[in-house]
């Protein structure tokens, strides 16, 4: 059975979460093959969308879309980047990293 300190390892907190009780959190303990496939989603998300707003004509743009637009880039990238630093510590070490060789 796990204790609250391991549940509290376990669950890593999204920094983007606004409320002080985390409600999206990232299992450290699941596959990292899956945690990366979860940050490269959010981050190919975050790439289309500035490549849509790049293509498109911002005479046309409405300028009360502008907060929503940053805070949908600022949700994707920070979960991404921080499912790839989790990713980054489940994954093994190779040979080189841990200074064999």
């Amino acid at each position: 059975m796990d204790t609250p300190c391991t549940l509290t390892n376990r669950f890593h907190p999204l920094k983007s979460s606004y409320s002080d009780t985390p409600v999206l959190v990232i299992d450290t303990e699941a596959d990292p093959h899956e945690i990366l496939d979860a940050a490269r989603q959010r981050i190919r998300a975050a790439s289309d969308l500035l490549e849509t707003l790049y293509c498109q004509s911002f005479k046309e743009a409405d300028p009360s879309d502008i907060p929503n637009i940053i805070n949908a880039l600022y949700l994707l990238t920070q979960d991404g980047n921080e499912l790839l630093e989790v990713a980054r510590q489940r994954l093994p070490k190779t040979t080189t990293e841990s200074g064999l060789v």
